[in-house]
């Protein structure tokens, strides 16, 4: 039984343990509905709002509640609030003193009135217009701003209607209940600036990670979609995952955090990029470098073709009885070189595969010789550009390739440099795990698919289907959703990718999905 004496102490037990769970809550729409609830209960309150301040020096209704009527509006509920924001201030910054709320608010103090029809000062024709309407009686009020720690008004929380315990009827708030709101509201005040901050250095951090990515994609403008499609495809397959009830992933499930920590790894998952040239990165053509050297080499032609047309000038003077010979010779001097600058062009341009013929005809032209502008005999092609033009597949060297995969060390260093909280610290191994492959193969570190985890593996997925089917990239051009589908079978059946993700990636129709929304309509020539 709960004496007269007790019923203090129980409220302070209650308030103790109200800022306990309100020190504990990480989302704000929760935590202002627990301020409020708390609030109406420890004053024996019917109704209640949360007002919360804006840029504009407003107060803006965030959450209501009106347990006579039944209403619940704002906050996780949803629905918004359709009622005007209250100015704090007036166009010449003196306080707002004739709406309770607003004065509350800017002149930082608690407002208890016992009966709105007798009170002086305030006008309360809003309050009466919704009486009218819901047919209600708003009588008392409890308003108590919500103050931070640098003496700044962020909201108000109003209480309507003390309610007796006995019998229900409508009383003024006492001290005891206006002095336990006031406390509830210094140790909410207290909460909600502590979320809001970290909420805004969330907010801060994502800003950065797209400041990075972007600062990527400005880079390169073949790549220019990339750091933000891989994102989305991640999470679609992983969703798809963690739908999975039986199989090989039906022990894979992912909480809010988890969403966040793999979100914020397949954001980062290029960041390395950012460290590496960006004639490598965009390498279009097998010669390029800060440009396409076949210019260079178109312009060796010409000289070749004009030493060739000097040769027969020289060779008419000296012989003009063998013109028809020196002619012949000099056209098909001219149609050899013809043909041995389209087929180098050819070459340069790079490919899936170059036959071991056309390697050797580059080697073989390489040999010709040609003299500078010093007058100097120099070989067609210098060592570089021979072993450039003979790459076997795409545009880049060894030495290229070996560049490119350093991003993903980048990409790892820059990441396991930083303090991650618990919550994401396995962020550096999502993302820097993208491309290992579940048979060993892979780089950096030679994972196993054991070794993966299951987000990396996601991942690597991703990478792949986006980079197959992207439609930006200088090397190549997008592959249809058929090719894609049967190149990533393939790399399935060889151990190249995870075989259960990637079913479960065609199963849930995520290729599909994604190719309706990024791809041109041209690629998506499958409907299953």
């Amino acid at each position: 039984m709960t004496t007269p004496e007790s019923a203090p102490l129980r409220k302070l037990e209650q308030l103790n343990a109200i800022g306990v769970a309100l020190s504990r809550e990480e989302n704000i729409d929760h935590l202002l509905e627990r301020i409020l609830r708390s609030a109406i209960e420890l004053t024996s309150a019917d109704a209640g709002t949360i007002y919360q301040t804006n840029p504009a020096r407003e107060l803006e209704f965030r959450i209501l509640i009106n347990r006579t009527l039944g209403l619940e509006l704002g906050g996780s509920q949803g629905g918004g609030i359709d009622l005007p924001a209250i100015a704090m201030f007036d166009a010449d910054g003196r306080p707002n003193d004739r709406m309770v709320a607003a004065h509350a608010a800017a002149r930082q103090t608690t407002v208890n009135i016992a009966d709105a029809e007798q009170a002086q000062g305030f006008d309360f024709s809003g309050t009466r217009e919704f009486n009218r309407r819901l047919g209600y009686v708003s009588k008392s009020f409890l308003t108590v701003p919500l103050i931070d720690h640098h003496r700044e008004t962020i909201g108000v929380l109003q209480l309507i209607n003390a309610l007796d315990a006995g019998t229900g009827a409508i009383r003024a708030f006492t001290a005891d209940e206006q002095a336990l709101a006031e406390s509830l509201a210094s140790q909410a005040a207290i909460a909600y600036t502590k979320r809001r901050l970290i909420d805004q250095f969330a907010q801060l951090f994502e800003s950065l990670v797209t400041l990075i990515n972007n600062a990527i994609d400005e880079k390169s403008p073949y790549t220019n979609r990339h750091c933000e499609r891989v994102p989305l495809l991640t999470m679609m397959i992983a969703e798809a995952a963690h739908r999975e009830t039986d199989g090989p992933l039906a022990d894979f499930r992912m909480d809010d955090r988890d969403r966040y920590e793999l979100r914020i790894a397949s954001l980062m998952h290029d960041c390395g990029k950012i460290t590496t040239p960006v004639h490598v990165m965009d390498k279009a053509t097998k010669l390029e470098t800060l440009f396409d050297r076949i210019e260079l080499i178109d312009t060796r032609f010409e000289i070749l073709r004009r030493d060739a047309a000097i040769a027969r000038l020289e060779g008419l003077l000296a012989n003009p009885a063998e013109a028809e010979r020196i002619d012949a010779e000099y056209r098909d001097r001219l149609a050899r070189l013809a043909d041995d600058q389209a087929f180098l062009r050819r070459c340069n341009i790079g490919g899936e595969t170059m036959a071991a013929a056309d390697q050797a005809r580059v080697g073989v032209i390489a040999g010709q010789r040609w003299r500078d502008a010093e007058g100097r005999e120099q070989p067609f092609l210098n060592a570089d550009e021979t072993a450039c033009l003979r790459i076997e597949h795409g545009t880049l060297t060894e030495a290229e390739r070996e560049i490119i995969n350093n991003h993903i060390l980048s990409t790892i260093h820059m990441l396991e440099a930083l303090p991650w909280p618990k919550h994401l610290r396995r962020v550096p191994e999502f993302a820097g795990g993208h491309h290992e492959r579940v048979d060993g193969k892979g780089y950096p570190k030679g994972l196993t698919g054991d070794q993966m985890s299951v987000q990396a593996r996601i991942m690597a997925i991703a990478d792949i289907f986006e980079a197959l089917t992207a439609v930006d990239r200088p090397y190549k051009p997008p592959k249809p959703l058929s090719e894609a589908l049967a190149i990533m079978r393939a790399m399935a059946g060889e151990g190249h990718i995870d075989p259960d993700i990637f079913a479960v990636f065609v199963r849930e129709g995520i290729h599909l999905d994604y190719a309706r929304q990024y791809l041109e309509p041209a690629q998506v020539d499958v409907t299953g």
